[in-house]
């Protein structure tokens, strides 16, 4: 009964470690899909705006800026406009 018991919890353990890197890939590909959706109506697509905020010097994470996108799109479209710039810049 105990090896039974024992096998369970290191199975357990390994299913924990593995669905704790599953949950973060989940979490950036939704946050992707948020930012691809706030950034399409104003004219960029993902990849465009996070090369332009490269080039840009902005060191916003991916969670910040679907977070922005999503509460307050006031204060994302000036940096949709500065990934633009700098885009242009080139």
């Amino acid at each position: 009964m105990f090896t039974v018991a024992r096998n369970a919890a290191f199975k357990a353990e390994q299913h924990a470690y593995a669905d704790r890197r599953r949950k973060r890939r989940a979490l950036r590909r939704l946050w992707i899909v948020r930012i691809n959706a706030a950034v399409r109506p104003l004219g960029l697509s993902y990849s465009e705006f996070i090369a332009g905020l490269s080039q840009a010097g902005v060191k916003l994470d991916r969670r910040v800026l679907a977070e922005m996108a999503t509460t307050s799109p006031q204060s994302f479209a000036p940096l949709v406009e500065l990934s633009k710039k700098a885009l242009n810049a080139l």
